[in-house]
């Protein structure tokens, strides 16, 4: 084994250290406490509010009576059964041979916006355009998300020449711009007007659009620009071969860069075989090369998407109890990001949470799972970034899982340095990490959940999908008793645990990928 090495896990290995930390910074405390305590509240601005300040649970008896009837071993024995049989695989191969033009038409450039998952979705659309148009695409380009501020490339999170590769038959694809077209850039579309520029595609547009409007601009220039691009091709009416095509980029072309398959092979491991409190692990067992780890039996975990940063909590205009100081904080927010004005402001609480509206907190998304089965020994993955209100709004889904992880509790500094501060990275990782799961749940429907809704039903893999509307109205009844509670929300989602949906006119291939990229067996 050699040289001995201390990973550093907060959950594992310093819990004795811990409580003498802890114990010790209580006693440091605990007179600014008491000076807290008795300072007059008139020294606090009410217009305030603190996103790490303590927060009282909004659920308390729901909460308290979950806390009561937690015990190991008292999972329901379906809770972690994978799905059966549901008769569909994936059906990627044309009815045609995939061939390429003779000639190209010119180059296709996309400017990307949004997160990453929102991006991965444009990257298929532009798969499929510059099939539509025969044409050579340029690698997409990712705009700054004004939120996130991340600079990261496509060549930052995918691997580029996995993806040119498997769509070499399909579809031309270059990295970067010959010279003479050099002068394409997105500081060039920033300052004037320009012709190879196409601004106003229509917000799923048809392939009979792009033939119409951007196939002319290629033949004239050689080159043509669509920005934005974000859902700008129809999901409806479009050529077999074309819907195949999204779904081969989406299951098979986007790999994320190696770095990033690493750390998430990485965390998957710790979560499925994680060690014993009292053990050091050596150098072999960041690897996972130790006998221990071929003895062990691999444990079962859930992932939980927690999307419930300041921008989701503002533009939802829920109220989530942080009193008036919020409330005027999130208000504020949203004049800054929408000029005030976003669609649910026209609603109550009462109304946006009876019809689903709003994001579940931590929380609430907690007392879901118990309610579903899961228990305090359940082992959970936070997937997640800023969470809104920090550690204090955690802490309730921390107390109902105990052996919540993450990727700061799994991975130490020194391994998490290629993906620190980067919003897209950090994204992927956790993508990765969710892809692998025994189980993944969105706390709100989101671009995350439905990449991972659809890439999981393409694998048949379970996925829970909230209620949101039976969970909103529920949460409104204040004196619901927990044994009501727990068969209305276990009836609510019999149906909602990764069973096949056959997608419908208007819905996103992404999300549903059968028929049109599934067969049946």
């Amino acid at each position: 084994m050699g040289k001995m090495m201390r990973f550093q896990h907060q959950n594992y290995y310093y819990q004795p250290l811990r409580r003498e930390a802890i114990a010790g910074l209580f006693m440091f405390l605990f007179p600014v406490f008491l000076l807290c305590l008795f300072t007059p509240f008139s020294r606090a601005s009410p217009s305030t509010f603190s996103e790490s300040k303590f927060m009282k649970p909004r659920h308390l008896p729901l909460l308290e009576r979950t806390l009561q009837h937690e015990s190991s071993n008292n999972e329901p024995s379906d809770l972690w059964a994978p799905l059966a049989d549901q008769g569909w695989r994936p059906c990627l191969a044309s009815v045609n041979d995939p061939s390429l033009p003779q000639k190209s038409e010119g180059y296709l450039q996309v400017f990307l916006d949004g997160g990453l998952n929102q991006q991965r979705m444009g990257i298929c659309d532009a798969i499929a355009v510059a099939k539509i148009l025969n044409a050579t695409l340029v690698i997409p380009h990712l705009e700054v998300n004004p939120v996130w501020q991340d600079s990261s490339s496509f060549m930052d999170i995918f691997d580029v020449d996995h993806f040119i590769n498997v769509l070499k038959e399909d579809v031309t694809i270059v990295k970067q711009l010959p010279d003479e077209f050099s002068w394409s850039t997105r500081e060039y579309y920033a300052t004037a007007i320009r012709t190879t520029r196409i601004k106003r595609a229509p917000v799923h547009a048809s392939a009979n659009w792009y033939l119409e409007n951007v196939l002319p601009v290629l033949k004239s220039y050689g080159i043509a620009a669509i920005s934005p691009f974000s859902h700008r091709l129809s999901f409806d009416n479009l050529p077999s071969e074309i819907q195949k095509l999204r779904c081969k980029v989406n299951f098979q072309a986007l790999v994320f860069v190696p770095h990033i398959r690493v750390l998430g092979d990485t965390l998957v491991h710790r979560l499925r075989y994680p060690p014993a409190e009292s053990q050091e692990l050596t150098i072999d067992d960041l690897s996972g090369n130790t006998d221990r780890n071929d003895k062990q039996r691999p444990q079962k975990f859930l992932v939980v998407h927690l999307r419930f940063d300041k921008d989701m909590a503002a533009h939802s205009a829920c109220d989530f109890g942080g009193g008036k100081a919020e409330k005027l904080a999130l208000a504020k927010y949203r004049q800054r990001i929408w000029g005030g004005s976003v669609l649910n402001s026209q609603f109550t609480d009462e109304e946006l949470r009876s019809q689903g509206r709003c994001p579940l907190t931590p929380e609430e998304i907690g007392l879901q799972l118990a309610a579903l089965g899961f228990d305090n020994n359940t082992r959970l993955y936070l997937a997640s970034h800023k969470v809104y209100g920090g550690e204090a709004r955690i802490s309730t889904l921390r107390e109902l899982f105990p052996m919540m992880e993450s990727k700061k509790s799994l991975a130490s500094s020194e391994e998490r340095v290629r993906i620190k501060g980067k919003a897209s990275l950090l994204a992927a990782v956790d993508y990765y990490v969710s892809l692998h799961s025994d189980i993944f749940v969105s706390a709100s429907p989101g671009n995350m959940h439905n990449a991972l809704m659809g890439h999981r039903t393409f694998k048949n893999m379970k996925t829970i999908r909230p209620n949101m509307a039976l969970l909103g109205q529920l949460f409104l009844n204040k004196n619901i008793t927990w044994t009501d509670f727990r068969q209305a929300v276990v009836e609510g989602h019999q149906n909602r645990q990764g069973q096949l949906q056959l997608r419908k006119l208007k819905q996103s291939i992404y999300t549903y990928p059968a028929p049109d990229c599934m067969c049946q067996a």
